[in-house]
């Protein structure tokens, strides 16, 4: 097994979101590779149940790929903020329903091939109604499915985004239990 070893990282631009490095990693102490690295500052996201079981989701455009996708409300941790505080905050801010007793269910990393991006996914089935509070850039419509309803979307390819697909079958498999 190779042995790597990171010998610089490099800040080549840092941008609003997200931090873009240049690596320089010495592999098996004979030689260097060079890897691009995407510094994060973490996400959280919420899986929202209504009173009906239904799963209230965003529908929002997304620059990176040109299209809209229907994702878990989700959003980046402020410095300093807790990762479940953070889902509560954009699961609020996002649908307009403040979140009640909420709990953990899944921790992932977006891609690991070259970013840190860790996201944590949380649910509750405690909503009260209150106003969306979007950024100014924001621009959202609010939907609502059954699980299996999701389901069937997310193997038709009708749900892409890897967030909501993780947690709405992590949340699948939590409830079958």
């Amino acid at each position: 097994m190779e042995h790597y070893k990171r010998l610089k990282r490099e800040l080549v631009r840092k941008g609003a979101v997200i931090d873009y490095y240049k690596d320089t990693i010495e592999i098996n102490g004979e030689k260097l590779a060079y890897f691009d690295f995407v510094g994060h500052k973490g996400a959280a996201a919420m899986i929202p149940v209504d009173a009906d079981g239904k799963i209230i989701l965003v529908r929002q455009y997304r620059n990176a790929i040109d299209q809209y996708t229907l994702e878990i409300p989700a959003g980046g941790l402020n410095p300093g903020e807790e990762s479940k505080i953070c889902a509560m905050r954009e699961c609020e801010e996002e649908t307009g329903y403040k979140p009640g007793e909420t709990h953990h269910l899944i921790d992932l990393y977006t891609t690991v091939a070259f970013s840190n991006e860790k996201i944590s996914i949380y649910y509750t089935n405690e909503l009260i109604a209150t106003n969306q509070n979007l950024d100014e850039d924001e621009y959202v419509t609010v939907e609502r499915y059954s699980i299996d309803e999701l389901t069937s979307m997310i193997f038709e390819g009708k749900i892409v985004d890897a967030k909501t697909i993780s947690g709405i079958l992590a949340y699948k498999n939590k409830m079958a239990l």
